[in-house]
C-alpha cells in the first residue's frame, strides 16, 4: 500500500499563552477572539462559524493529544507549522513547543517548519485591520541574525525523530523569499547564507538540508530589483540554494473570487506550468477555500465559493495523481490547512461540515488504500 505524506499548514495563534498576542487579540485567547466574534456580511454568507471542538487552547497537549488522533485516523499525517521570529526572539512557538511537542503520541505524526518572514501586521487586530496594514515587526533579518535564529531551529527542532525529512534532511520551507533575500542584502548573500545553513546542518550531525520555498505566482516570487541590477525570479531559486517549491494557498496565484470547481482548473493549469518550467521539484498543493472577512469588521470581498468537502475530494485526487506520475517524488502533498479559520481555509470540524474535510482525505488516502 502505497504511503502519502498529507501535510498541513498550522497558523499557531489559537492560544493567549503567548504574552505579544494580546496586543492583537487582547481577549487572552489568540485569534479564536476573531472566529468567536465573527458576523454575516451579506445574505448568504457562510459565517458564523463554529468549531465542534470548541475554542479549545492548540497550545495545551492534552488538546493536541486529541487533535494528532483525529489527524492521523482521517491520513494527514504531517504539520507544517507556520514559524516566526520578530524582534530578535521567536513568536507563536507555543503550539508547536507546548502542544505537539509535550503531547504523549506525537510519535504518531512528523512535522516541520515554515518560517513566516513576512512582515507582522496591524491586519491581525480587527479593531485596525481596515485602515490598512501597519508594520508591527519587520519580517527580514540581517545575515547575523539569520545565524542565530537557525542555529536554535537546528538546535531544537531539526534532531527529534518526528521532524520531516526528504532524504534523511530535514525540511524548512522559507515563506516570502524576497523578503529573505532583501533581509540578507541580496541573492549572493542570500547564498551565503544558504550554504552557511547547509553546513551548520552537517556540522550538527545531520546529513544536510532540505530548503523549500513558498510559490506564489511569478510576479510575487521573484527577486528583482531588490539586488541591483540582478534580475532573478522563483525559475532561478535553484542557484539561490532551494531544493523543492510548494504553494501555501490558492489565493497567491490564483483569481478566488469564484466557485472553488473554476478556481481548481486554473490550479491544474499551474500545477503543470510549474512542472514544466521549473527546475526544481514541486509537490502539489490544495487549499480548503478563502474567506478573510472574520478579520475584518466591514466587508471584504473575495470570497471562495462551494468549498465542499465533495470539491475538496476531487482536488485532492488530483494531487493525488499528480504524485502517482511523479514517481521519484517523495509522495508529500500540501494542504492549506489544518486550522486557517479566520481565512475559511481549515480541516477542523465545524458546525457546517462536520468532519467532512477529514472524511474527504480518508477517503482518498487510506480507504482507497485498503
Amino acid at each position: 500500500m502505497k504511503q502519502y505524506d498529507i501535510a498541513a499548514y498550522i497558523w499557531p495563534a489559537y492560544t493567549g499563552d503567548e504574552m505579544r498576542t494580546r496586543i492583537f487579540w487582547p481577549e487572552g485567547m489568540g485569534e479564536w477572539q476573531s472566529v468567536k466574534n465573527a458576523e454575516k456580511k451579506f445574505e448568504g454568507h457562510t459565517w458564523p462559524r463554529k468549531p465542534l471542538w470548541g475554542y479549545v487552547n492548540e497550545a495545551d497537549p492534552y488538546v493536541m493529544e486529541m487533535e494528532i488522533e483525529a489527524a492521523v485516523d482521517h491520513g494527514v499525517n504531517v504539520f507544517i507549522y507556520d514559524w516566526y521570529w520578530y524582534d530578535r526572539r521567536p513568536f507563536l512557538e507555543n503550539c508547536l513547543n507546548d502542544g505537539f511537542l509535550k503531547a504523549k503520541n506525537n510519535g504518531k505524526m512528523k512535522f516541520y517548519l515554515m518560517w513566516a518572514n513576512h512582515d507582522a501586521v496591524s491586519l491581525w487586530d480587527k479593531r485596525t485591520s481596515m485602515d490598512g496594514a501597519t508594520v508591527i515587526w519587520d519580517g527580514g533579518i540581517d545575515r547575523k541574525e539569520f545565524e542565530r535564529a537557525m542555529t536554535r531551529v537546528i538546535e531544537k527542532y531539526f534532531k527529534l525523530d518526528n521532524y520531516y525529512t526528504i532524504d534523511q534532511k530535514p525540511v524548512f520551507m522559507i515563506y516570502d523569499v524576497p523578503k529573505f533575500v532583501k533581509g540578507l542584502g541580496g541573492v549572493e548573500s542570500a547564498k551565503e547564507a544558504v550554504e552557511w545553513f547547509r553546513s551548520a546542518c552537517v556540522k550538527a550531525g545531520l546529513p544536510g538540508l532540505h530548503l523549500q520555498f513558498t510559490m506564489w505566482n511569478e510576479g510575487v516570487t521573484n527577486v528583482s530589483g531588490v539586488d541591483g541590477e540582478k534580475n532573478v525570479s522563483a525559475r532561478d531559486f535553484g542557484s539561490v540554494g532551494f531544493d523543492s517549491l510548494t504553494h501555501y494557498q490558492f489565493c497567491h496565484f490564483a483569481d478566488i473570487d469564484r466557485n472553488y470547481e473554476d478556481v481548481f482548473e486554473d490550479v491544474k493549469k499551474e500545477w503543470a506550468k510549474i512542472d514544466e518550467s521549473m527546475p526544481l521539484p514541486y509537490f502539489p498543493h490544495v487549499s480548503v477555500g478563502w474567506d478573510n472577512n472574520p478579520r475584518f469588521i466591514g466587508f471584504k470581498p473575495g470570497i471562495m465559493k462551494n468549498c465542499t468537502p465533495e470539491n475538496i475530494e476531487k482536488a485532492l485526487r488530483e494531487a493525488k495523481k499528480f504524485i502517482d506520475a511523479h514517481p521519484s517524488l517523495p509522495p508529500l502533498i500540501t494542504v492549506n490547512s489544518w486550522n486557517e479559520w479566520t481565512e475559511t481555509s481549515y480541516l477542523e470540524p465545524d458546525d457546517l461540515y462536520g468532519y467532512g474535510y477529514l472524511e474527504a482525505i480518508k477517503r482518498v488516502f487510506l480507504k482507497e488504500a485498503e
